[in-house]
């Protein structure tokens, strides 16, 4: 038994091992600028499991390759992964402002958009270990409040407590909200070089307007199996083929 667990923890480590050297094989071909074989490799090293880090290397391959659509797509996923990365952040703009459609969002009220940008201040795991954070600073200073002698120091117990268990809860709203957006992806990319968008979802629609390659869209009806229903960010809605545009 201890043979086998010994044989199964050295296969673990020769995996770990192998995945490691492969970046650093995609990290090197990438410096070297031998972008496409990073690439190759970099895609290699995500079947094997997803780190915002990678997305965002392959992202930059894609784009020292003038391939701003696949670009874009994996400058999106590592978003996803980390959205208070500035860098994610930076890259993604540049890529998107290279893009033939210029897409001017739909205005929305302030305090939606601050609230946006606070959930995606930090990740999933930060604002899970901010949530912990906030417990145990609750626990300790509830029990500073039921235990202490000195009044001043059962009022901070008393509303430090109050402040951290809000902060406890907030992090974990956030946390589930972050999550959600994870496991339910609405967020594609047009990967046709020109898309019509239809009225309806038939080839026989209408042509509502055209869509080019590397424009973010987001998923309105996934329900069929060859079409989507998908709304652009400026408000504009229609259909397009499940094979014209890839989930982020």
């Amino acid at each position: 038994m201890k043979r086998l667990i010994l044989i199964i923890s050295l296969f673990n480590f020769y995996i770990a091992t192998s995945v490691a050297v492969t970046k650093q094989e995609a990290d090197s071909a990438f410096v070297q600028e031998h972008y496409q074989q990073a690439i190759k490799l970099y895609e290699e090293v995500l079947k094997k499991g997803v780190s915002a880090e990678l997305y965002y290397n392959l992202g930059n391959a894609y784009y020292r390759m003038d391939n701003m659509t696949q670009a874009v797509l994996n400058y999106e996923r590592a978003l996803l992964l980390s959205p208070g990365d500035k860098d994610i952040r930076f890259n993604l703009q540049m890529a998107r402002s290279k893009t033939i459609d210029k897409i001017t969002p739909e205005s929305e009220m302030f305090f939606v958009t601050w609230y946006r940008s606070l959930v995606n201040l930090q990740s999933v795991d930060a604002w899970a270990r901010m949530a912990l954070i906030a417990l145990v600073a609750a626990i300790i200073l509830a029990l500073a409040y039921l235990f202490a002698n000195a009044v001043w120091l059962r009022k901070v117990g008393f509303f430090g407590g109050a402040l951290f268990i809000l902060l406890f809860l907030l992090s974990n709203l956030f946390a589930w909200q972050q999550k959600r957006g994870l496991i339910h992806r609405t967020g594609a990319i047009i990967i046709k070089s020109a898309v019509n968008v239809k009225s309806t979802p038939s080839k026989n629609g209408t042509d509502l307007f055209i869509l080019h390659e590397g424009t973010k869209v987001t998923i309105t009806d996934g329900s069929m199996k060859e079409w989507r229903g998908i709304r652009v960010g400026d408000g504009k809605e229609g259909w397009l083929q499940a094979s014209d545009i890839e989930v982020i």
